[in-house]
């Protein structure tokens, strides 16, 4: 095998494992946190109390 074909399969080796940390990270994620968390918008909280101290 060349070089470039060393590359390849390690770039498929990497593109793996970020895949499969991903699914192992969403899936903790989804039994740490209730839905109702998770569809918070606390940024959004945030910006309405700040638009309301600027206007008053």
């Amino acid at each position: 095998m060349d070089m470039w074909n060393l590359l390849e399969l390690a770039a498929w080796g990497a593109s793996a494992l970020f895949g499969l940390f991903i699914v192992i990270d969403w899936i903790r994620t989804d039994s740490t946190y209730s839905e109702e968390i998770l569809m918070s918008s606390r940024e959004g909280e945030l910006e309405a109390m700040t638009e309301e101290s600027h206007r008053g």
